[in-house]
């Protein structure tokens, strides 16, 4: 008997489909042993110390720095997380009215807490911001920022800045961070108006100078904006002169009232860790 042209195409495809399951059957055997075939002609080495990673271990930095990773101590505030040492506390000084609360991972100091910056922001590894925001994820915080925050804000780099790096850790933080968090990352409503000098360099004083105007909620924002309660996020907090210049034009711009959320605090004078 002759077989239709319909038939033979019918069975060319479910060929097809069993080839194609096969192949994905293959590959999935494959992946182990390619990847341990790879760790063993290109060994993964921790982004922080250097040091080989253990077998199982799948992110880029280590168990053994995360573990030596230096937390901020309690008893802490309650609006801006800072440790007081059982004293009143000094750090909120810092913050203007209009910011609610702000919460930090780790001291940004020492080999492992700079490290683990420099990681992110110099040394190219802009997915160590998975393993940095799965850890500001777990911060605590009041229940109403919790119950009212609304979207994440990325600090904004400049152009010539963002063409340097390849990418903004600021932004790698916020996408990985909206995952656990279940709210949306707003890119579109800050802008960075000028080019600002880096402010690791600077004094208090000269830091408040370089980012003074530095930052406008974008006019195409006020509808998203008004009302809401938005939390900025960065790699690392010190006097919070950025920070607070881009929550200024956000509440500018609409906000009802603004949050901070960064993976690491900067010691300040009388500070220990």
């Amino acid at each position: 008997m002759v077989r239709s042209s319909a038939g033979s195409r019918d069975d060319a495809a479910r060929g097809g489909e069993r080839l194609a399951v096969r192949l994905r059957d293959l590959a999935e055997k494959a992946r182990p042993g390619a990847t341990a075939l790879a760790d063993l002609l290109l060994p993964r080495a921790c982004t922080v110390c250097e040091r080989g990673l253990n077998h199982g271990e799948r992110g880029l930095v280590c168990g053994r720095c995360w573990a030596r990773l230096p937390g901020l101590p309690w008893p802490r505030c309650d609006r801006c997380g800072h440790p007081t040492y059982g004293e009143s506390c000094r750090w909120c000084e810092l913050l203007p009215p209009f910011v609610r609360a702000a919460r930090s991972v780790a001291w940004a100091a020492g080999d492992i807490g700079l490290g683990v910056v420099h990681s992110l922001k110099y040394g190219g590894w802009h997915r160590v911001a998975v393993e940095m925001a799965m850890r500001m994820a777990r911060c605590d915080w009041p229940l109403d920022v919790v119950e009212e925050r609304t979207a994440l804000v990325p600090v904004p780099l400049s152009g010539k800045r963002e063409r340097e790096r390849g990418y903004n850790q600021s932004a790698c933080l916020a996408n990985a961070l909206a995952g656990a968090w279940r709210i949306p990352v707003w890119t579109d409503v800050l802008a960075r108006t000028r080019h600002t000098e880096t402010q690791t360099r600077l004094a208090p004083g000269e830091r408040l100078r370089n980012v003074t105007g530095a930052f406008r909620a974008r006019a195409s924002s006020r509808n998203s904006l008004r009302g809401a309660h938005v939390v900025i996020v960065d790699d690392v907090v010190t006097t919070a002169a950025t920070l607070n210049a881009c929550a200024a034009a956000l509440c500018a711009g609409g906000a009802r009232i603004v949050s901070f959320v960064t993976f690491g605090r900067a010691p300040a004078l009388g500070d220990r860790w």
